[in-house]
């Protein structure tokens, strides 16, 4: 099975010109960071989408509610 890193490596090799935009956007968000502080963003990253998901499924739930309430039995 290849990860996500491999096939980046993979894609990139067949798509040269695509190094310089990738290092461009990478330089662009980790530039000036700390290995530490860049660790500290990526973990706030994955637990803001976390807390969007939950968000968005308690939404869901609301609009759900209130379709059910809305119905008159």
């Amino acid at each position: 099975m290849v990860c996500h890193r491999q096939k980046l490596r993979i894609y990139l090799i067949y798509c040269p010109e695509l190094v310089d935009h990738y290092i461009y956007n990478w330089r662009s968000k980790y530039a000036g960071l700390e290995v530490n502080e860049a660790k500290r963003l990526k973990e706030l990253e994955v637990e803001n989408n976390k807390l969007k998901k939950m968000l968005a499924d308690k939404m869901l739930e609301v609009e759900a509610m209130k379709d059910v309430l809305s119905k008159k039995w």
